[in-house]
């Protein structure tokens, strides 16, 4: 879907990035130039595998998942919601193909940095470097729950983690077959856990 055109009172990323840490006016004015918004309809196709994302996202509005394919199965990874950042990992900070696909669960509104203008921020504003900082450690965390959550050997338990490290509110939002199939189970299971 082609960019929304941008206007100064419409971008999100903005205050999202000055919560995260004040942003000086330099940084602030190529911010507003450079960041983009755009929308996705529900099961759109954001980014394909054997795709180049050059794009990091941040979701206004809406609900994303990221999944791959095995065995003629698609297998959820992530899922993402309001004031979250997405991208193709392997895709955005390696210049390289992805192995997922990426999808929008809602209709999806969200503005974006694409990378060329990612690396001058790092390059020329010291503040994104924090924020990068404080991003990656985020990332991580979120990182870690997904491979404790992986590891849990009872459905039931990883329902439970799941709940207790989500944003609770997203689960009922969440299709159910996407949902039992991050959290490796069948869906008629999870519909017994729910």
């Amino acid at each position: 879907m082609p960019p929304i055109q941008k206007t100064a009172k419409n971008l999100f990323i903005v205050q999202y990035l000055n919560s995260i840490y004040p942003l000086s006016p330099g940084f602030t004015s190529f911010l507003v130039d450079k960041i983009k918004n755009i929308s996705f309809k529900k099961n759109e196709i954001i980014s394909r595998e054997g795709e180049i994302c050059d794009k990091l996202f941040l979701i206004k509005k809406g609900l994303v998942r990221g999944y791959f394919v095995s065995e003629n199965k698609d297998i959820t990874t992530w899922i993402d919601s309001e004031n979250e950042i997405f991208t193709s990992i392997t895709g955005f900070f390696k210049h390289e193909t992805s192995r997922e696909y990426i999808q929008a669960m809602e209709d999806t509104y969200c503005d974006y940095l694409e990378y060329d203008d990612y690396k001058y921020c790092l390059d020329n504003f010291p503040e994104m470097l924090q924020i990068y900082r404080i991003m990656l450690e985020q990332y991580y965390v979120l990182a870690e729950h997904r491979v404790y959550l992986a590891r849990i050997p009872n459905g039931r338990k990883r329902l439970e983690f799941f709940m207790e490290t989500s944003k609770p509110e997203i689960v009922e939002r969440i299709p159910k077959k996407y949902l039992a199939s991050y959290l490796a189970m069948r869906p008629e299971t999870l519909s017994r856990l729910l």
